[in-house]
């Protein structure tokens, strides 16, 4: 497979893995709701320290990554200062971190800047997991060699094209699309878990909320509601979304549906007798006779409400077909939606900042619908001003999902505005257009920053000590590679028992406190008493034990016998991530 080489290449090929650690810090003043450990996230902070930061908890579990970088178009005026490792590279970014129009090493910046972050990335994605990717045409093919190379070809799913609006005042070519890219962690998993992409079509939510609202009114009338719904479509202008399905024009307690053809198709079906449920008279029969070739299959369907009768037997019955069985599509991969829209949605909603190119909460909304359920967790490490975040939530509100979202943005505006919208829209914005966003989405979200690097200097010193639940997290990722769900319950015994790996029988433990008194006291040390417990319970599991703890009383020699590991803190931290 052909690669990609560029510029500083060799200094950031395995700059990922030296990024150091850095614990979330929450901060309850500007975060919404009870911040439970499984809450939604906002971070403000440098995007690669960050994606760093979840690993313990989210690798391979995020569902759905949708990130949004700079399209280099040479006038963002974005800096490049990672602090990659080599002199030399250090250099060139002291001389060249300002990435304008005139700089011709900007894509060689743009490729350095997305290596590591995609790396993480891959690293977080859940194993049947998809990451969409949007860019324009300065950096598509700079893009898909390096997704190529770090998520391979074959786990490709397609580029979508994203027609908004063009230029008048174009020179040559009024250019009025962008792209998505997106590529799976692993295709073949999809493929083997019968994955099968259906979105919603487009304005059928917004029938099914008026449908149901005016079946709730009209306390269960069929007529009442459907007569609502039918007044509701003819106010509706023909652009409208919703338009397109007005001939599903009645309502049941099943829900929304059109009077659809009950004969049998090519003339010479089957004329039998049905009785009109309210004149209890033969009806009408189709002229080419009965769809159904059996009467008891009719009067089954009859039965169960699924016939539409007219007012009296002087009219062919109808067969209900329903919205619902026929409301979702497949996606198409070339799309329309007008770009003023999103800045116009987020006016209202931040109508005191001023935020260009917002993303399309619509557009977000859509691909996620395809490929999340349930409680996924969601990913946007370039949120800018929030989209994806609301995206969740409104989705979440469209079908009952319980997905989580984490944002990262490090620029001074994650406050004041990648928050701030999360926040309007979850409590309401009275300007919005949107019923759900007006009368508002609902829901919760932690907001972190990062902090200060974990090292063993800063450990010995006690400058940085991380909580028992961030260092157990820490642990068994760069012990194991695994990711600890932050509602999981640590330590899992009073021995300090933190993860049983079955397929190795390996148990992992870990004897600390985030004190500095307590761990440069006799209290922090591993003592015969509690490695007796902890051999004794590994042993009859047919496991070995590896113990984290600050110090010991034991010889190495005395730890064999008992089959035990031994990891001093906080140098075997240091070990295990330079690994």
């Amino acid at each position: 497979m052909p690669t990609i080489d560029f510029r500083g290449k060799r200094h950031i090929y395995a700059h990922h893995f030296a990024v150091p650690h850095r614990p979330l810090v929450p901060d309850l003043s500007k975060s919404v709701g009870d911040c439970p450990d499984d809450d939604n996230l906002i971070i403000r902070g440098d995007n690669l320290h960050a994606l760093k930061a979840l690993l313990p908890r989210y690798a391979d579990r995020v569902k759905c990554i949708y990130i949004d970088p700079p399209y280099n178009t040479g006038n963002e005026g974005w800096v490049y200062n990672d602090n990659v490792n080599g002199p030399l590279q250090r250099v060139w970014l002291e001389e060249n971190g300002l990435v304008d129009n005139e700089d011709l090493l900007r894509h060689d910046k743009w490729l350095c800047m997305m290596w590591p972050r995609l790396h993480l990335l891959k690293e977080l994605l859940a194993y049947d997991g998809v990451i969409f990717v949007s860019i324009d045409d300065n950096e598509f093919h700079h893009l898909r060699m390096l997704m190529d190379t770090i998520f391979g070809e074959r786990n490709f799913i397609a580029n979508f094209v994203w027609e908004g609006t063009g230029k008048n005042d174009a020179r040559f070519v009024s250019v009025g699309h962008d792209y998505v890219m997106c590529f799976a962690k692993d295709r073949e998993r999809l493929r083997l878990n019968g994955a099968r992409w259906r979105a919603l079509k487009q304005g059928v939510d917004e029938i099914n909320k008026v449908a149901g609202s005016a079946w709730q009114r009209h306390d269960g009338d069929s007529a009442a509601a459907s007569d609502e719904l039918q007044e509701w479509f003819g106010s509706l202008d023909k652009r409208h979304k919703s338009h397109a399905h007005r001939h599903y024009r009645w309502v049941d307690e099943r829900g929304v549906y059109f009077a659809g053809d009950i004969s049998w198709p090519g003339g010479g079906g089957p004329d039998y007798e049905i009785l009109h449920p309210v004149t209890d008279k033969p009806v009408k029969v189709p002229a080419t006779g009965w769809r159904f070739p059996d009467k008891a299959k009719m009067l089954d369907a009859v039965k169960e409400g699924r016939v539409h009768f007219g007012s009296d037997e002087s009219s062919v019955p109808n067969l209900k077909r329903y919205l619902a069985d026929t409301d979702s599509q497949v996606l198409a991969s070339v799309f329309y939606q007008d770009r003023r829209a999103a800045h116009k949605d987020l006016v209202r909603i931040l109508p005191e900042e001023s935020f260009e190119y917002p993303k399309d909460e619509r557009v977000i909304r859509r691909l996620l619908e395809v490929v999340t359920s349930g409680a996924d967790v969601v990913l946007d490490s370039f949120a800018g001003s929030g989209t994806t975040g609301q995206a969740v939530l409104a989705l979440n509100r469209q079908d009952g999902g319980n997905r989580k979202f984490i944002l990262v943005e490090g620029e001074d505006y994650a406050d004041a505005i990648t928050a701030e919208r999360v926040r309007r829209v979850i409590a309401g914005v009275p300007e919005a257009t949107d019923v759900d966003v007006r009368d508002g989405l609902g829901g919760s979200f932690t907001y972190c920053t990062l902090g200060e690097p974990v090292t063993s200097w800063a450990m010995l010193t006690g400058e940085t000590l991380p909580s028992y639940s961030a260092l157990a997290a820490w642990l068994m990722h760069t012990a194991t590679g695994r990711s600890t769900p932050s509602s999981a319950p640590l330590p899992l015994d009073d021995n300090g028992l933190i993860h049983r790996d079955e397929a190795r029988r390996r148990n992992y433990f870990l004897h600390y406190e985030p004190d500095m008194d307590w761990l440069e006291s006799r209290e922090s040390m591993l003592d015969i008493k509690r490695a007796l417990a902890i051999s004794n319970y590994s042993v009859k599991q047919g496991a070995e034990a590896v113990i984290f703890a600050a110090g010991k009383f034991m010889s190495q020699d005395d730890l064999v016998d008992l089959n035990i590991s031994f990891c001093q803190l906080p140098w075997a931290i240091r070990r295990e991530d330079q690994v």
